[in-house]
C-alpha cells in the first residue's frame, strides 16, 4: 500500500531555542521588510483572540490534512512540544472548522507557542479567552470528520507561503512571516537594526518634530532620485485628460 499522503514524521530538525528567541520582539513587518518583502503570509488569516499580548514566535509543526477532516491534526498535537507553532494546511476550506477551543486550550496547556489554520476553525467566543495566539481564515459551527488520511511534519502550503517542518515562524496583528533556520542568525542581525533605526525615528518625531520633518525631505528626494515625478504648480483640472 502507497504510504505517501498518510504518514507523520516524528523528528523535527528545530533551530536550537537560543535562536528563535532573537526575533523575540521583533514586528513581523520589521522582519520581513529585511527578505524583500516575500515570506509573509497572506492577509486571508486573521488572529482570533487579539487582545492577547503574546508574540507568536516558535518552530513550525506542520499539517496536511483532507479537506474538512483533522484526524492528523490530532497526532500533531500529541507529538508537538512546548514552543511549537502547529501550523495546518487545510486548503483554505470554509466549509467546516478544523479544531475548536478544546484542542487549541490543549495545545495551550501543553506549552505551545500558537496554532495556525489554513481553514475554519470554531467556538470563537473560548478561543478569544486564550493567551496562546490563533490564526485561521475563518469561524463555522461545522464540524470535521476524522478519517483521516494526512501527513504531519512534511513541507505544506499556508496562505501564500511554503512551511517546512522547523521553520520559524513569528506573528503578531500585522500577520506572519517564514523564516528558514539556516538564514536566521543572518536575518535576526539585521532586523534588529532596523528596528532600532524605526524606534530612533519615531523617538526623533516625538521629540523635535522640525529636524524630523526636514530629514524626511531629504530622504524622500533621495528615494525620488531618477524617478521625479513632474511638479504641477496648479489645480487638478479635466482638460488634463
Amino acid at each position: 500500500m502507497i504510504s505517501i499522503g498518510n504518514r507523520v514524521f516524528t523528528k523535527v530538525k528545530r533551530p536550537d531555542r537560543s535562536v528563535v528567541d532573537l526575533f523575540r520582539g521583533l514586528p513581523s513587518s520589521c522582519i520581513n521588510d529585511q527578505l524583500n518583502r516575500l515570506y509573509c503570509m497572506t492577509d486571508s488569516l486573521s488572529l482570533l483572540n487579539p487582545l492577547t499580548t503574546t508574540q507568536l514566535l516558535g518552530t513550525a509543526i506542520t499539517v496536511k490534512v483532507p479537506i474538512g477532516d483533522n484526524l492528523l491534526f490530532h497526532e500533531a498535537l500529541d507529538i508537538a512540544l512546548p514552543g511549537d507553532v502547529i501550523v495546518v494546511d487545510g486548503a483554505g476550506d470554509l466549509n467546516r472548522s478544523l479544531a475548536g477551543e478544546l484542542m487549541m486550550r490543549f495545545a495551550q496547556e501543553k506549552g505551545l507557542a500558537g496554532v495556525i489554520v489554513d481553514g475554519c476553525v470554531r467556538d470563537l467566543q473560548g478561543i478569544q479567552t486564550l493567551t496562546m495566539p490563533v490564526y485561521a481564515i475563518g469561524i463555522t459551527p461545522q464540524g470535521p470528520y476524522k478519517n483521516g488520511p494526512g501527513e504531519v511534519n512534511v513541507p505544506i502550503a499556508c496562505a501564500g507561503q511554503v512551511v517546512f517542518p522547523g521553520d520559524i515562524l513569528v506573528g503578531d496583528r500585522d500577520g506572519i512571516v517564514v523564516i528558514r533556520a539556516e538564514i536566521a542568525h543572518e536575518l535576526a542581525s539585521i532586523a534588529q537594526r532596523k528596528k532600532m533605526d524605526e524606534d530612533s525615528s519615531l523617538s526623533l518625531m516625538c521629540s523635535n518634530f522640525d529636524e524630523y520633518t526636514k530629514q524626511h525631505l531629504e530622504s524622500t528626494a533621495k528615494r525620488m532620485e531618477g524617478r521625479e515625478p513632474m511638479m504641477v504648480n496648479t489645480f487638478w483640472d479635466e482638460s488634463d485628460y
